[in-house]
Parts: structure tokens; C-alpha cells; sequence
């Protein structure tokens, strides 16, 4: 068991037979009242959002989460197929659980969130930050650089991108795959 106190963002908890990830929490306090829990949470199992909150100390009901290391193999009418690295165990799972579908390539390596009571994958994640070559880009006016201008630049996974203007097609770019922003030009 587990109380308001082990509250923490990325926590996967139990609310009314659903699993919810702690996306961010506070703790409200006012003079006479006890202080207030407060999360706001996100689906795994279901695509809710909601908030919630508890007296401080009250008891929640974390569930175990295992992470393990998968690698992408392919997609197909029935969801995308991982294979385990270590055991070469293949799951498929839906479009759904899968944290950007729109940056995953083929070979890549993925952590797939793992229930540790029922051995169900609950989600797939990208790494944070991922290398991508511009397939596609139209070329920057010279000497445009005074402003932050940004145009659209497509990705080897079809994902389009807003990029600076410096950015040309072939080149390698770091995504921040969780907000799809250019985060910088790599050397290759």
C-alpha cells in the first residue's frame, strides 16, 4: 500500500478498475483544512484524461510496472509487432499504445511498459530524443536568418517537422519525440 505521499509524475496507479499515469500533481494547503492532494491523470488501458484529488495521506494503489527493452520490427493490419531483445519474444500491440507512432522506424529501439501483475504490455515509449534524416525540405532563402522562421520539413517516417530555415534535405536532425519539435542538426 501506498499513500498520497509516494505520489510522483510517471506514477502508473489504479482508479475504479482503469490504470492512469500521474502526469502532474500538487498539494493545495489552506489554514484551517487538511491539506489537499491534487493529480492530474492520464489513461494507459482507456484514452481519459481526469483530475483527481485526495486528503493528504490517504492510500492509492500503485501498480507494478516492469520496462523492458523491445525493438521495432514491422507494422501491419493488426497493430505494431516488437520483439523482445533478449528472449526474441514477439508482441503486437495497437496504434493506441504506442507513445509516436509517427517517429518509429523500423530497427529502433523502443521501451515497452510491461504490467508487472498480469504480464500485459500497457504502452510502448520512444526514446526522449531521436535522430531522423529530412527526406524532404523546401531550400531556406540566404541570409533569412534574423528571425526564428520555421518551415515544414518531412522526415524518413512521413512525420513532417518544422525546422529552421538552415536545415536542407538529407541532413540528420534530433526530434524531441514527445512534443515532435527540432531540437538540433547532428554531423554525421
Amino acid at each position: 500500500m501506498a499513500t498520497t505521499a509516494d505520489m510522483r509524475t510517471g506514477l502508473i496507479i489504479k482508479v475504479d478498475g482503469s490504470l492512469y499515469s500521474v502526469i502532474e500533481f500538487g498539494q493545495n494547503k489552506t489554514a484551517r483544512a487538511a491539506a489537499k492532494v491534487w493529480a492530474k491523470l492520464k489513461g494507459v488501458d482507456n484514452n481519459r484524461t481526469i483530475e483527481l484529488t485526495w486528503n493528504s495521506g490517504e492510500t492509492i494503489f500503485p501498480v507494478r510496472v516492469e520496462k523492458k527493452p523491445y525493438q521495432f520490427l514491422y507494422k501491419d493490419d493488426s497493430g505494431y509487432t516488437f520483439m523482445d531483445t533478449g528472449t526474441y519474444e514477439q508482441i503486437t500491440v495497437v496504434e493506441a499504445m504506442v507513445d509516436a507512432p509517427q517517429f518509429i522506424k523500423d530497427g529502433q529501439e523502443v521501451t515497452v511498459l510491461i504490467n508487472g501483475e498480469t504480464d500485459q504490455p500497457m504502452g510502448v515509449e520512444l526514446p526522449d530524443k531521436i535522430v531522423m534524416r529530412v527526406t524532404y525540405s523546401e531550400p531556406g532563402m540566404r541570409g533569412d536568418t534574423a528571425t526564428r522562421t520555421l518551415k515544414p520539413a518531412t522526415v524518413e517516417t512521413g512525420a513532417n517537422v518544422n525546422v529552421p530555415l538552415f536545415v536542407n534535405e538529407g541532413d540528420l536532425i534530433r526530434i524531441n519525440s514527445k512534443t515532435g519539435e527540432y531540437i538540433e542538426r547532428v554531423k554525421e
